[in-house]
């Protein structure tokens, strides 16, 4: 397996970001904490146990928690700094679920399956976590996220310098998503995403939250040179010239990708077998055959 990511840098930028206490950075998370509460509180049932996987500062859990529909949460993290006053959390490296087999009913992912190298092995570790018919939510940055920032990156890179090293990383696509909760062994798997654009006044305000979120490149193929003046110059010009709407301000894309899927049980419906239909689907849809030739 490929690693992509330096998952120790990772762990201290998002330590970082949490000790910097920038309320303000949050707001992603937010908008992906209230997604996940919402379609918790369409699910008709209680959630005995819960587990937040990652989930930064919290907020998932809390807003879950506010459905009335779980009795426990438990907080995984890679560090207590992320605990609030007087809560505890279970400390934990990124591809590590440190839950027993078939524990809780309910995974929370917020964020942060995207920074994995290894996201069949995570899932699969999750629905072994789930007790039968436990659910899995979560929220994934995907494809288009932050496009505008690697577009004005790689333009100034080549123009600057003749070549480019990866500055922003990759996203997930939504059409692999399913394909790999399935491949986890995850039942009923629904995909679905939601893209949100942000504006700032200028490059300086998005690169600031970026970093207060904990999102510096983490890439094991990024280049170790610092950039200079000149490059960053280059890229506000860029972006203001291509992203930028009528008013001046630029605009960030962010896509999230909102899967949820179950652990397999009996109770579940399940997909025919071929050839156990009793009625052809020309029938069902009153149309007539026709042969042809």
């Amino acid at each position: 397996m490929e690693k992509l990511f330096d998952l120790d840098l990772v762990a201290t930028n998002r330590l970082n970001a949490i000790q910097a206490k920038d309320a303000s950075a949050g707001f992603l998370l937010e908008i992906a904490a209230q997604e996940l509460a919402e379609r918790l509180q369409l699910v008709e049932r209680h959630f005995e146990v819960a587990a937040e996987l990652h989930g930064g500062n919290g907020i998932t859990a809390r807003e879950c928690m506010a459905t009335g529909k779980i009795g426990t949460m438990i907080r995984v993290e890679t560090d207590t700094a992320f605990a609030s006053p007087g809560e505890k959390v279970t400390e934990a490296s990124f591809e590590t679920v440190p839950l027993e087999p078939q524990s809780v009913n309910l995974i929370l992912s917020p964020l942060i399956l995207h920074l994995m190298n290894d996201i069949p092995g995570v899932l699969f570790q999750m629905r072994l976590a789930l007790k039968p018919d436990g659910l899995l939510l979560a929220a994934i940055p995907g494809a288009g996220t932050l496009s505008e920032l690697r577009d004005v990156m790689l333009a100034a890179e080549v123009e600057l310098s003749g070549g480019a090293s990866p500055r922003v990383i990759p996203f997930a696509d939504i059409r692999d998503m399913g394909a790999l909760l399935q491949r986890a062994g995850f039942s009923l798997p629904v995909v679905d995403a939601q893209t949100y654009t942000v504006r700032y006044d200028s490059i300086l305000p998005l690169m600031r939250d970026l970093k207060a979120m904990g999102m510096a490149n983490p890439l094991l193929g990024r280049s170790r040179r610092p950039v200079g003046k000149r490059f960053m110059q280059r890229v506000a010009e860029l972006y203001a010239e291509r992203h930028s709407d009528p008013d001046g301000r630029i605009r960030a894309t962010f896509s999230f990708v909102y899967v949820s899927g179950w652990a397999p049980h009996e109770s579940q419906q399940k997909p025919l077998k071929p050839g156990s239909a009793k009625m052809r689907l020309a029938d069902a849809l009153s149309v007539d055959k026709q042969t042809t030739g």
